[in-house]
């Protein structure tokens, strides 16, 4: 796909768009219209006439599997599990292996950019810059304000280096000004940082639109010395075409401007893919000094909110794509999952090699240490051949050979990621891991048929060993790994309503806990490690620390659910 029209009549050739022109606001509208066409697992929307801008609006592009491989019609995910096998099978690769394998290696020349002549993004220019002429959403009715969801931020280090290309939001503050949102561990950031020791600026290109390699790419979990550009020209089939000045020709909108040195504002909050609030906190800023755009140019967006939404299937595309490269740069890892329903960086799972007596915990260590992986939270491994993707599956395999004694380890006072809230801090709190290795070691109960604790209202099995349990907030946990008819449940969790927590298990317990805060259990000091007695409680009630979870506001629902045909006429 070249750009985002040859996606966008892909989409129309399979019935995987709707048009509609009826006049919508960008203003909670739009994104409660993407909502509710979303949740039903319905097709992209065009809105062809948003209020107070002249360009119209195209979202949930991306938001089914069959649209994101729908983007990329060469199947790019075969060519790389070929490509690790020559890897895997024929080392060290010979030019013999390599004129033997060179079908299968000449995708390999799409890697990278060309500078194009034709360059439609390049077609007019603001005579003044006017962002607030763009048709940015808001979200959510807590929102700070309007933000552009799906920009494609690209920036150079100072002195040269490889390029990052990241999607980062842009919170609109007038005709010329964005907050720009680096979290933690983003190579923008890295850029900025290096720049601001200088004093410097760091210049600053947004695109908007473009191939959905180029998209797809800028989420993509890359080692952090790789460009993005590199693998969306894989993805893509062809190189990406860019100006001189390396901006994607193709793109529908590119903003030219920089980030000042050492110049903060408060950004937020937003409504995030966690399903919560993001609260107001201060970062850099864009100044945007020139507008190109097409003609006619389609502004992209998303909307993010409780998984699963657009995000969610991105990411699991990405996770499936360069799955078979994990066993490459970690050879102890023989499969790897982060979990889009909680949120990605909340919860991530792997199948280990056990080659020596405790190599496992060197593996998951490996993990943690591995790129934007290292900002998982939680992670449960065993070497079991499971399907990961099946959480239902993998936890009963884990809890039962899961040892409390040997095989949870939390890691106090570490970062955490700058969207998770439940750390002590912005950007700190801890990991686990909890390892379930080996033969079994127990039997697993499935059904409670003790006494609940005297503060406890209601119980329920999530799955064999795992048991729910609801108590008030104001209650505390502490002493429920004591109760005794809990003894034969290696893991329990305290919720604020079963019925709600079984239904949505992963995101419900793993954007509620924080490891060093909301693991209760007996334990002793052994070798300088914590060695526990089960069973394990964790504490996954919401706290009044906690950000609010997003909700629409009544108005608006109001005001969508009375206008439904209106859209669809």
């Amino acid at each position: 796909m070249k750009n985002l029209r040859h996606f966008i009549s892909a989409l129309r050739s399979e019935n995987e768009i709707i048009d509609i022109n009826t006049p919508v606001d960008p203003n909670l509208e739009i994104a409660e219209i993407h909502r509710r066409i979303a949740a039903e697992g319905g097709p992209a929307l065009f809105f062809h006439n948003v209020k107070g801008s002249r360009f119209p609006v195209v979202t949930n592009l991306f938001g089914s599997k069959k649209r994101v491989e729908l983007a990329f019609p060469h199947d790019p995910k075969l060519w790389i599990e070929k490509l690790t096998s020559i890897i895997s099978d024929t080392p060290p690769l010979s030019l013999k292996g390599l004129w033997q394998n060179r079908h299968t290696l000449s995708p390999l020349r799409h890697m990278g950019t060309s500078v194009k002549r034709s360059n439609p993004v390049l077609q007019e220019s603001m005579k003044e810059v006017d962002l607030e002429s763009l048709p940015l959403l808001k979200l959510w009715p807590r929102d700070g304000g309007h933000f552009m969801t799906l920009p494609l931020v690209y920036t150079e280090p100072p002195g040269g280096g490889p390029s990052n290309l990241g999607i980062y939001r842009l919170q609109r503050f007038n005709k010329t000004t964005t907050g720009l949102h680096w979290q933690i561990g983003k190579g923008g950031g890295f850029h900025y940082g290096e720049a601001e020791k200088k004093g410097d600026p760091l210049p600053v290109t947004v695109m908007l639109g473009g191939p959905p390699a180029l998209m797809i790419s800028a989420i993509a979990p890359l080692p952090e010395n790789v460009p993005e550009l590199m693998l969306a020209g894989l993805l893509q089939g062809e190189k990406i075409g860019i100006t001189k000045g390396s901006i994607c020709n193709e793109c529908e909108f590119a903003l030219l401007g920089h980030a000042p040195p050492k110049i903060r504002r408060d950004e937020g909050p937003f409504g995030d893919h966690y399903g919560y609030y993001s609260e107001t906190h201060p970062f850099p800023l864009f100044e945007c000094k020139q507008i190109f755009h097409r003609k006619d140019a389609i502004y992209p967006a998303t909307v993010v909110g409780k998984p699963k939404q657009e995000d969610y299937y991105i990411g699991n595309f990405l996770q499936e794509l360069l799955s078979p490269l994990f066993p490459l740069i970690m050879p102890a890892v023989k499969a790897l999952w982060s979990y889009g329903e909680a949120g990605f960086h909340t919860l991530a799972s792997a199948i280990l090699h056990e080659r020596y007596k405790r190599e496992s915990i060197m593996a998951a260590m490996r993990i943690l240490g591995e790129g934007q992986l290292s900002l998982t939270k939680f992670l449960i491994a065993t070497d079991q051949p499971v399907n990961l993707q099946n959480f239902e599956e993998l936890l009963p395999t884990v809890l039962e050979r899961f040892c409390p004694k040997t095989d949870l380890y939390i890691f106090s006072n570490t970062s955490l990621d700058t969207l998770d809230y439940t750390g002590p801090k912005l950007n700190e709190g801890s990991r686990g891991i909890m390892l379930g290795i080996g033969e079994k070691i127990r039997d697993l109960p499935d059904t409670f048929r003790g006494c609940m604790p005297s503060k406890a209202t209601d119980t329920r099995a999530f799955c064999p060993g795992c048991l729910l349990v609801k108590m008030p907030q104001n209650e505390s946990v502490e002493n429920l790994y004591s109760h005794e008819d809990f003894a034969k449940w290696p893991l329990v969790i305290v919720v604020d309503n079963v019925a709600k927590a079984s239904a949505d298990f992963l995101w419900t317990v793993f954007t509620r806990f924080e490891p060093a805060a909301d693991i209760y259990a007996k334990h002793k000091v052994h070798r300088h490690h914590l060695a526990y007695t089960g069973p394990i409680v964790i504490d996954a009630r919401m706290k009044p620390s906690y950000p609010e979870e997003v909700t629409c506001d009544k108005a608006t629902e109001t005001l969508v659910s009375n206008r439904w045909q209106e859209y669809f006429q």
